[in-house]
């Protein structure tokens, strides 16, 4: 298969027919039950040469693309295009803080408050960064704050990891989940971690991680169903709301790769490095899948996502 570099664009497509989100597949069995598959390989690559033909400045080593395929969820099959090269996810990784915090929630080990409730609204929803830094200091039990010594760093830096260790014992790998999402930071503590700990100076994600997770939520097995439910539910979209309080997730991704009458729950993410977008759709003729899509250095290039759905959209129903 190809190789990719340097820049990204993932992209995710998790296709799944009506009534799956009842099949009975479990989180560990989603990564373990994953075949990968020629034809949707392919699928995937002709995706990145249609998108690299219409935008000339991004190359072939500048993207990079996920697909599984769940339209059969007892044969989940999968393709893709640089699917465990590490990126940095900017607000991608709130996506991991969401199911985490839920497991949370469900083993007693954090208090379900309306004030929790509303930073995890605002980290999903409005993807507020400062809501996404008290969800990580409950998750951790640290805080941001003045420099500490070597010897309290460490200490620190242990609980910090403590959301590395949970999506790890699940199987996750080559991911670092243990930043806060920063607008000017970071600060004090936080950058000496930065400093003191390559290469998790910072978050990383790969394409096949948030695929995985992604589908986890979609099949409604990321904690229970009903927790789930619960991340969907912050998730959802309008793709057709034009009116002035339309949210920027919902219109300026995979949203604008849609057909009328399709739904959409997603995750966005946008820096002045990345644009980023992780999706799960379900389009009018029944057919639903998760799309995520990672650019860095095309930060402004809002066609590059869409570009890269629609290919695959088309190919998909041709497959069916």
């Amino acid at each position: 298969m190809t190789s990719l570099s340097l820049l990204s664009v993932s992209v995710l497509l998790v296709l799944v027919s009506t009534g799956v989100a009842g099949a009975q597949i479990n989180s560990a069995s989603v990564e373990a039950g994953t075949k990968d598959s020629a034809a949707l390989h392919q699928i995937v690559e002709r995706a990145v040469t249609s998108a690299t033909e219409k935008f000339p400045t991004l190359k072939t080593n500048q993207i990079a693309v996920t697909l599984i395929n769940l339209t059969q969820p007892e044969k989940l099959e999968r393709g893709s295009y640089r699917g465990n090269d590490k990126i940095y996810p900017a607000s991608v990784i709130k996506l991991f803080y969401l199911s985490a915090i839920h497991r949370w929630m469900e083993d007693g080990k954090v208090q379900d408050t309306a004030e929790l409730r509303r930073a995890m609204r605002d980290m999903i929803v409005e993807s507020y960064n400062e809501a996404t830094g008290l969800i990580v200091d409950v998750l951790t039990g640290t805080t941001s704050g003045p420099e500490l010594s070597p010897e309290d760093l460490e200490k620190w830096y242990e609980k910090r990891n403590a959301v590395n260790r949970y999506f790890a014992s699940l199987g996750y790998t080559n991911i670092n989940v243990n930043r806060k999402p920063w607008c000017e930071g970071p600060y004090g503590r936080e950058m000496q971690s930065v400093k003191a700990h390559p290469p998790n100076h910072r978050n990383w994600l790969t394409t096949d991680a948030t695929a995985r997770l992604l589908t986890e939520i979609a099949l409604r097995q990321s904690v229970s169903a009903k927790r789930s439910e619960e991340m969907l539910e912050l998730l959802k979209r309008d793709p057709f709301d034009t009116g002035p309080s339309a949210n920027g997730q919902s219109r300026g991704y995979t949203g604008l790769a849609l057909p009328t009458g399709s739904k959409l729950w997603s995750k966005a993410g946008w820096t002045s490095e990345t644009r980023h977008d992780a999706a799960y759709v379900e389009l009018p003729d029944g057919t639903r899948f998760v799309l995520v899509t990672f650019t860095v250095d095309h930060a402004n290039d809002r066609e590059i996502i869409p570009t890269v759905a629609r290919k695959i959209i088309e190919e998909l129903k041709q497959l069916r």
